[in-house]
């Protein structure tokens, strides 16, 4: 007999979600985002759990490092935009808004984190690998940044992209949703590196171990330099975008399969954009 899932909050390795794993390996953790049947679209409550992972970690004093990666082809597509929850044990995800995402976390951790990126990665699996210390593609990985598709106006975007790859490149990515392949991420700055699929994760393993050598307030001083850089994005105007007419109908659109209706009746295409 099947067992049921378990639910609840996140409590010591459980991450309060069936879909998020977390592993230890020594003193090094392992994240793996496993939601197939989605595509391992994010629910709020994996959201929520990803980041109660790196501060998990960050409060373990036996635990030196995080590694997180995706199953199959994909990496983090970005969160699930219709509103599917199978793993919701309460509402408390829900009333956290921003605070409930793992971004501001990820970027501000004390601890090494590296993402094995294996396949697709988009929205706010992007936004995770950008902002982590390493991150290392497979050469079967790609990349994009829907956002504006969907009629969002993702201002963390705004202020990490071009910083991370230039004003150009960012505008081509924002403006057009078109996707990189992981050549081009390695060669923009996007990731620190690409390596063949069948060695990412051993890579990645060792990417982590390195930056677990070095010493932690030295570089933790270090990461106060990379935060100033990226700078402080509009949190306001961000949440203020968040449920109006343009994302609703974006959202909507997306799960109808079809463009927006924003786009000119002679540019839009049959399918989501």
């Amino acid at each position: 007999m099947t067992a049921e899932p378990r639910t609840g909050p996140p409590d010591g390795d459980w991450l309060g979600s069936q879909f998020l794993r977390f592993e230890r390996r020594g003193p090094l953790a392992l994240v793996t985002v496993d939601r197939p049947e989605a595509r391992n679209a994010l629910t709020a409550y994996m959201y929520f759990g990803i980041r109660y992972a790196v501060q998990h970690v960050n409060q373990s004093p036996e635990l030196a490092g995080l590694l997180i990666t995706g199953v199959d082809d994909v990496f983090i597509p970005g969160g699930d935009l219709g509103g599917a929850s199978p793993d919701a044990w309460g509402d408390v995800p829900r009333w956290l808004g921003m605070d409930l995402t793992p971004f501001d976390t990820v970027r501000r951790s004390r601890k090494p984190i590296v993402c094995a990126v294996n396949g697709i990665c988009q929205g706010g699996g992007m936004m995770i690998a950008m902002l982590s210390d390493v991150a290392i593609a497979s050469e079967r990985a790609t990349f994009r940044a829907p956002e504006l598709l969907r009629g969002y106006a993702d201002t963390n975007y705004g202020q990490i992209l071009p910083r991370q790859i230039g004003p150009a490149r960012a505008r081509d990515m924002l403006y057009t949703g078109r996707k990189v392949d992981a050549a081009t991420a390695e060669s923009w700055g996007l990731v620190a590196r690409m390596v063949p699929h069948d060695d990412l994760m051993a890579e990645s393993w060792a990417a982590l171990e390195a930056c677990c050598r070095t010493a932690p307030n030295a570089r933790t001083a270090i990461k106060q330099n990379f935060d100033a850089y990226y700078g402080q994005w509009d949190r306001i105007a961000m949440e203020a975008g968040i449920g109006n007419p343009e994302t609703i109908e974006g959202f909507t659109a997306f799960k109808e399969r079809r463009s927006p209706s924003w786009v000119p009746e002679e540019l839009r295409e049959d399918g989501r954009l």
